[in-house]
């Protein structure tokens, strides 16, 4: 990297003004400023691109270790499934023959054979009617209004008389 000490950007500096001259060096001096400054923000670009597409290998590399691993699991779950199906059918081989027990809630006993399902009963509700109201006794006790009254009429009443 270049070494610019102070005394050397002095140096540069007198040079500038011996050549250019006092009436355009500021001009220059922005000139170049700005010029440096786009030359940073573009090296910072630079910078930036090259560490995404860093950033998107090393993703795309997870990803492709995350679908692995997603496979791996997924193929040891068949096989622990068709073991599990597997034993369950022999376990339940000797069961299925000689017919199954199920409670009948009717009777309160037991009775072999498929389960039966009770029929559904309608709640008996009517929802659009109101199932809880407050007493008129509360409302008056705790200063609930018992009233719906508009603004118009709420201002009408408590307007003074003439």
């Amino acid at each position: 990297m270049i070494d610019l000490g102070i005394s050397k950007l002095a140096l540069i500096g007198v040079v500038a003004l011996v050549v250019i001259g006092p009436e355009k060096l500021p001009k220059v001096a922005r000139t170049v400023g700005a010029l440096l400054g786009k030359a940073q923000r573009y090296v910072a670009d630079v910078k930036a691109e090259v560490n995404r597409s860093m950033e998107l290998e090393e993703l795309k590399k997870m990803k492709e270790s995350m679908e692995g691993a997603a496979r791996d699991v997924e193929g040891s779950l068949q096989t622990t499934t068709a073991d599990f199906e597997k034993s369950w059918s022999e376990a339940t081989a000797g069961l299925e023959s000689s017919g199954s027990s199920s409670f009948d809630p009717t009777t309160d006993a037991y009775s072999i054979g498929s389960p039966v399902y009770p029929e559904y009963r309608h709640p008996k509700k009517n929802f659009r009617l109101k199932q809880k109201a407050v007493p008129q006794w509360f409302k008056s006790r705790t200063g609930t209004r018992t009233r719906a009254q508009s603004g118009a009429a709420r201002v009408a009443r408590f307007r003074p008389k003439r």
